[in-house]
């Protein structure tokens, strides 16, 4: 049996298929055993699952060319005045048309950016590319303050009813969460910093998006959260609905201090699936 065959066949077992309509898909590649690692046939077979109606849609985010990215910090550290001059000289000013996912998000999310028909959202930082009949409507608004908000893809997917897809990543990188953030009366706020293709470093105030909190939210909002849990590839596999995991973590988060500790770890929700 075909790598794509197969991967097809375990999609459609966890509930990936024709009806599933918008899909959201973070992919740890390297999580998956053999042939099954290869992104073209994760792609294809995500396609071949969801059928010609369906919309893929993958996280290409850019880090790198940020001044106020962890990655920037990370990099950055240590380094003498003129060192850093050179760094951000040197850092890459993003084009949606042709910069490069990064790294970061994996390599199934470039294999889709870089596939003919696949659209991509115009944020420096938090891009999304999507593949589909409805690719235009979930990337066309996208804006600057808004990383992951409702003026985002990510607000697209929720509007959409879409499902997301943690194939071998971890629920800790599920980037719509991030929603529940800007649905706060009062969310914390920053001045982020990106370089751009045409316009050179271009400077926006927006919510301060943090994703530190997510092993403590998790455990607590999972039996919310409608999820399905499976094997592709030999990896791990999680199904879930966008609405539902972005209203319990809105819910867990307007708690605030009078939230309890998790009934039980990551750890346990992975034995327990």
């Amino acid at each position: 049996m075909s790598p794509v065959v197969r991967l097809t066949a375990e999609l459609r077992a966890l509930g990936v298929g024709p009806d599933t309509g918008v899909l959201l898909v973070h992919a740890a590649l390297r999580s998956l055993e053999g042939p099954a690692r290869d992104s073209a046939a994760v792609l294809a077979a995500l396609r071949a699952a969801l059928g010609p109606a369906g919309t893929l849609v993958g996280y290409t985010a850019t880090p790198e060319n940020s001044l106020t990215s962890r990655l920037h910090t990370r990099a950055t550290a240590g380094l003498t005045p003129a060192e850093l001059a050179a760094y951000r000289a040197a850092m890459p000013a993003f084009d949606p048309l042709t910069t490069p996912s990064s790294p970061t998000v994996g390599r199934l999310s470039e294999e889709l950016r870089r596939t003919p028909g696949a659209l991509r959202s115009g944020h420096p930082q938090t891009s999304f590319a999507a593949l589909g009949p409805r690719a235009a409507e979930l990337t066309s608004d996208h804006q600057l303050p808004c990383h992951l908000g409702d003026r985002s893809p990510v607000g697209a997917l929720y509007r959409a009813d879409a499902r997301v897809l943690m194939l071998g990543a971890p629920l800790t990188t599920c980037t719509v969460l991030h929603l529940a953030e800007y649905r706060q009366p009062d969310p914390p706020r920053k001045r982020y910093s990106a370089r751009v293709a045409g316009r050179g470093w271009v400077r926006f105030d927006g919510v301060d998006v943090d994703d530190r909190h997510f092993s403590r939210m998790l455990p607590v909002i999972w039996p919310a959260l409608d999820a399905r849990t499976g094997r592709i590839g030999g990896a791990r596999a999680v199904l879930l609905p966008v609405r539902a995991a972005v209203d319990a973590a809105t819910a867990w988060l307007r708690a605030g201090p009078t939230r309890r500790a998790a009934p039980q770890t990551l750890d346990g929700m992975r034995a327990n699936s």
